[in-house]
């Protein structure tokens, strides 16, 4: 099982999420979300992130184009488009410039959920308030899941995790705020527990760790 902690703010964030065995980490930039983080914190950070562990600059109101810059100049492995803002033009301009693109939506907004409609690599499927904590009916995707490499995200927690992969059957899962000790802070021991209880999760489909994004 694939596992992105997300919204990470210290470089201890990211070394306990790397110890703990997560797979990647998201660094926000953000003028609306409680745990986007000023530009000039993003180099020593993302430069933090250990080898192995895929870095993904997550962007929800910034331009495309700029974005993809700003992922290229710092060295990210990937970045991540959140939300309706960015459709197919915003995608196509992301990509002329850093092609690894990560595309992040809700089934509320009817997306195509095809993992790589818009030329991305791996699919994020979220509640339709992204950051909120709120868990949505994943009975909805027994009409529109998908297949390969997509995440599940929204309302997940060390307790709740391994039941949400059961139902949801996803590559892999995203978390934020279900390990955090206050809305962008993040609670060390949660993350180690969400983490384990990700990975210890009966496996639902296979995981080649050579092929991580």
């Amino acid at each position: 099982m694939f596992v992105k902690v997300c919204g990470l703010a210290t470089t201890a964030d990211i070394d306990v999420a790397a110890e703990a065995g997560a797979d990647s980490i998201g660094l926000v930039i953000s003028g609306t979300s409680v745990r986007g983080l000023g530009r000039d914190r993003v180099p020593v950070l993302v430069a933090h992130v250990p080898d192995g562990v895929v870095s993904v600059l997550v962007v929800n109101d910034t331009p495309a184009d700029e974005a993809a810059r700003i992922a290229a100049d710092l060295g990210f492995d990937a970045l991540q488009l959140h939300g309706r803002a960015y459709g197919r033009p915003e995608f196509e301009a992301a990509a002329g410039i850093f092609p690894r693109l990560w595309r992040a939506t809700a089934l509320a907004d009817g997306p195509d959920t095809r993992v790589g409609a818009l030329g991305e690599e791996v699919l994020l499927l979220d509640s339709p308030k992204a950051g909120s904590g709120s868990r949505w009916d994943l009975s909805l995707l027994d009409a529109a899941r998908p297949e390969g490499r997509w995440l599940l995200a929204g309302g997940l927690a060390p307790g709740n995790v391994a039941g949400a992969i059961a139902a949801a059957r996803p590559w892999g899962v995203d978390v934020s705020s279900g390990v955090e000790s206050a809305p962008g802070v993040k609670d060390h021991g949660l993350v180690r527990a969400f983490v384990t209880a990700a990975k210890t999760a009966p496996p639902v489909q296979p995981f080649d760790a050579s092929a991580r994004p």
